[in-house]
């Protein structure tokens, strides 16, 4: 029913679309020349997006409030519906549990056991409600939308100011998509300190930050047998910044130098094959990669560690680096790639004329004029190699381990907080809420990045603009 809610507004908008161009552009059409007082205030094409943006943003705003109220008014009603005796014996979380066997029937799905006949005529009478819901909704959105162009139509004149109010409609657009970010991003925090703030409740924030032992694998249920658990995260962060830091110094010199090679040494034929050559790179699924970790590269280098008598792990740091490097080679390439080519040929030339050699040129000159956009890619793959997952998982372990020796294993924050998040995720332990505090401090870092980087791009760009 959504689709068809949504084809249906869009149909309307069409046809407010023609209704207010159609009638402006005849009137355009049969104007007089030299008439000023009978000239169009707005072009036609103006006339008829006013009318297409009051079909579509109302009707598409009551849409998304109704899709995002429609379930909790449904659980409501069916809780109410359901008999007050088996209600009274259940908590809420066997309430929430019931909601969702009852969802499941009404998907269609199959339950173990017998349901009760009471969950059965629920899940009927869920099914009947949804359509219902549908249908109010389709009638509803369809409603709006013929009034907003009932509305609208009414305002469209010779002398409407079409292309302001256009205007004014396409600012609260990108003011409501910025707001949506900013908004998105302060929920994110609020979210990750809320949760944080309970794990540190439960564990001291001196023993999390400077504790030297990863193991949250402590008892979740009374009838589990686990540890008592240690939350130190200086093992964690060692192998995030070391993976990554083995994952830049291969990708950072070999996509810097291929990208002044591309700029300044080769032939525009070579650069037009070789540049979507190295950015295809980009495109293969992190899987992909750590399959070729996992089959090829840390074999490799085991068997290299035992030729030469180097102790190597199955499964070790520069393996995982390594093969992250490869991936993060085109991040680096093609951003450097357009800085440097946007220097100005101006400083090429003023170079040269003052005796400064090619090479000269493109260390002193070159690359200090195109740093922002250097830094720029050097701070997406660092990103990147922070927030990467997959190949950590297949190729370094998920074991932490406090070393800084490549050829051992050892895991990253992001891969720790899939682990504490997988299975029985209740977020009133410890271990899961771990996960959090993690993600909270994994957040500072990288906004401290940004920040050094930032000031970093300013100090040279003021040097060179």
């Amino acid at each position: 029913m959504l689709t068809i809610t949504v084809l249906a507004i869009a149909v309307v908008a069409a046809a407010g679309f023609w209704l207010g161009y159609g009638p402006m552009r005849r009137m355009e059409l049969l104007q007089e020349p030299g008439a000023r007082t009978e000239r169009l205030h707005s072009r036609p094409v103006y006339h008829g997006l006013f009318i297409a943006a009051w079909v579509g943003i109302p009707s598409l705003l009551l849409v998304v409030l109704w899709l995002m109220m429609q379930g909790s008014v449904l659980d409501w009603l069916l809780l109410n519906s359901l008999p007050a005796d088996e209600l009274a014996r259940l908590s809420d979380d066997q309430k929430q549990v019931l909601l969702n066997e009852i969802r499941t029937l009404a998907q269609g799905n199959q339950l173990p056991g017998e349901p009760a006949a009471y969950v059965l005529e629920a899940a009927e009478r869920l099914n009947r409600w949804r359509i219902t819901a549908g249908w109010a909704m389709f009638v509803s959105a369809l409603s709006l939308a013929l009034a907003g162009m009932a509305l609208a139509r009414r305002r469209i004149s010779r002398f409407f100011r079409a292309r302001q109010a256009v205007e004014r409609v396409m600012d609260g657009i990108m003011l409501a998509c910025a707001g949506v970010a900013v908004f998105t991003t302060v929920g994110i925090i609020i979210s990750l300190l809320f949760e944080a703030l309970r794990f540190f409740a439960k564990v001291p924030v001196t023993e999390f930050l400077f504790g030297l032992r990863w193991e949250p694998q402590i008892a979740m249920r009374a009838d589990q047998v686990a540890g008592s658990g240690a939350f130190g995260m200086i093992p964690v962060f060692t192998g995030t910044l070391l993976i990554s830091a083995i994952a830049l110094a291969i990708s950072v010199p070999i996509g810097l130098l291929s990208a002044i090679y591309l700029v300044e040494y080769s032939s525009s034929r070579f650069r037009a094959f070789v540049k979507p050559l190295l950015e295809f790179l980009a495109g293969i699924p992190t899987v992909v990669y750590g399959f070729f970790a996992v089959l090829t590269v840390a074999p490799a280098l085991k068997a290299f560690g035992e030729a030469i008598g180097l102790p190597v792990a199955p499964n070790s740091a520069l393996a995982a680096g390594s093969v992250m490097g490869i991936m993060l080679i085109p991040f680096i390439s093609s951003l450097s790639d357009d800085a440097l080519a946007a220097v100005p040929m101006a400083l090429r030339e003023g170079s040269i004329g003052l005796g400064a050699t090619k090479a000269e040129t493109i260390r002193r000159v070159l690359v200090p004029a195109a740093l922002p956009g250097i830094m720029a890619g050097v701070l997406l793959a660092a990103s990147r190699a922070i927030g990467e997952t997959m190949i950590v998982v297949m190729a370094a372990g998920i074991i932490a381990t406090l070393t800084l020796n490549p050829f051992e294993a050892v895991t990253t924050v992001t891969v720790q907080i899939v682990s504490l998040l997988i299975g029985d995720t209740a977020f009133d332990n410890p271990k899961t809420l771990a996960a959090f505090a993690l993600g909270l401090v994994l957040f500072l870092v990288t906004l401290g990045l940004n920040v050094l980087s930032m000031h970093i791009v300013k100090k040279y760009r003021e040097q060179y603009d």
